[in-house]
């Protein structure tokens, strides 16, 4: 007894040694994602991810499908408005079920696993590879039209440096989530200066008096009533340059104090990206006709060409550092949903593993390249975005209906935030 005793208590002092070294008693060491996201870097993550691409293709699709100046800028603004309620809607969920995947946690957490299986699936597949394919594809045509001035870039050399750019950044995310971040920071305030650029440029040029496009008579002067059909082509166009509101709710776990850092980041970033979308449509329009705008192949240089001079080759240098930043935030973000299906099972448990040194899931960022780099070489830029904004918006749709069927099924849980449809819920 004595001896059956003595082993029992030093089996009690090992799990106390053991202990001590955790900070938990039942709860043994082991490799997690660690909570190095503050304020800064949240707002960052959200301004980033939403400025890639979008700002500087787009516009010519709005213009296109909403056939006026003055319709192209309500729809623009309209966007953003449509963004911000689902930001919101998006911060009470991501402070009610603190997990990180996003769209996919909830919903598996509120309609169960086959549903939050289909939507893992088709954002693995289809959105997330689909949106960096286009910003990698930006970011190489910008990178290479001083190159090619009067002609489209070659197919193969834009690929190419896509594929090079995707590669480069998924090795930054799987060496260091703190490098990432620093490169995120970085690059949302260098895209910010670029898009402040523009916007400065085109109120000196109001001030200057070159205006005309944006007056009622003329902004509302359409040669042909566009449908409800294109209508919607240009809100898709715009929800497109929007898209990346809701990536933060993706590294909820990584964010320091989610409850309070996750509305504040919201409610700062979205008010700031759709007033700098706005001003800098005005800024094209203030330069641009609206058929100069239509024939341009990279919208930002045809602006920095014609009221820049000798430093239009800021534009698309500004551009490609813009598109840069959005690839980071877009492979870092993504790969975390590929991480949070593979811990529920939903997806092949190795996508779970994280790096015993980096702390970084390297076989979800792998994932998330290789899709991209498929997804490269099928696809035309516009085509692309028509099809990723819808299968985004279906995304969303499912996601607040959670919502509200959440507040239904749960009308006591505490919530630290609680906006929207309240009459529908109750």
């Amino acid at each position: 007894m004595d001896g059956e005793e003595r082993r029992r208590s030093d089996a009690q002092r090992s799990i106390m040694t053991d202990s001590n070294i955790t900070g938990d008693l039942r709860i043994p060491e082991r490799v997690t994602l660690k909570k190095e996201i503050g304020l800064l870097s949240a707002c960052t993550i959200i301004i980033g991810n939403i400025i890639g691409s979008g700002i500087f293709i787009s516009p010519k699709g709005v213009l296109e499908h909403s056939g006026s100046v003055g319709l192209a800028l309500v729809v623009w603004m309209l966007g953003g408005g449509v963004a911000a309620l689902g930001s919101l809607c998006y911060a009470e969920l991501g402070v009610t079920i603190p997990k990180s995947g996003g769209d996919y946690s909830y919903v598996t957490e509120i309609f169960g696993g086959l549903v939050g299986f289909l939507l893992l699936w088709s954002a693995v597949l289809i959105m997330y590879p689909t949106t960096l394919a286009v910003i990698a594809l930006t970011f190489s045509n910008y990178v290479l039209q001083p190159v090619f001035p009067y002609c489209v870039p070659p197919y193969m050399a834009t690929r190419m440096l896509s594929a090079i750019c995707i590669l480069f950044l998924t090795w930054v995310n799987c060496y260091s989530v703190r490098l990432a971040t620093r490169i995120q920071d970085v690059f949302t305030v260098g895209k910010l200066l670029a898009l402040g650029l523009i916007i400065t440029v085109g109120l000196m040029q109001i001030y200057g008096g070159n205006y005309e496009s944006l007056t009622p008579q003329v902004a509302f002067r359409f040669d042909k009533p566009p449908s409800i059909g294109q209508i919607a082509l240009a809100f898709l166009h715009a929800s497109f340059a929007f898209s990346g509101w809701n990536f933060l709710n993706y590294v909820t776990e990584e964010l320091v104090d989610p409850r309070r850092n996750l509305p504040r980041a919201i409610y700062i970033s979205i008010p700031l990206v759709t007033i700098v979308y706005t001003l800098t449509n005005i800024a094209y329009f203030s330069s641009m006709s609206p058929d100069e705008l239509l024939s341009s192949n990279a919208v930002a240089v045809t602006f920095g060409e014609k009221l820049l001079g000798v430093f239009s080759t800021l534009m698309p240098i500004s551009v490609a550092l813009s598109t840069f930043g959005g690839i980071n935030g877009y492979l870092f973000t993504s790969s975390r949903l590929c991480f949070s299906g593979a811990r529920e099972g939903h997806l092949p448990s190795l996508l779970a593993m994280i790096h015993f040194k980096h702390c970084t899931p390297i076989p979800a960022l792998l994932v998330c390249c290789t899709a991209t780099i498929v997804i490269l070489c099928i696809g035309e830029t516009h085509n692309l975005i028509n099809y990723v904004s819808f299968i985004n918006y279906l995304s969303y749709g499912v996601t607040i209906a959670a919502l509200l069927f959440y507040r239904w099924k749960k009308p006591n849980l505490y919530r630290p935030i609680k906006v929207l449809f309240d009459a529908l819920a109750s």
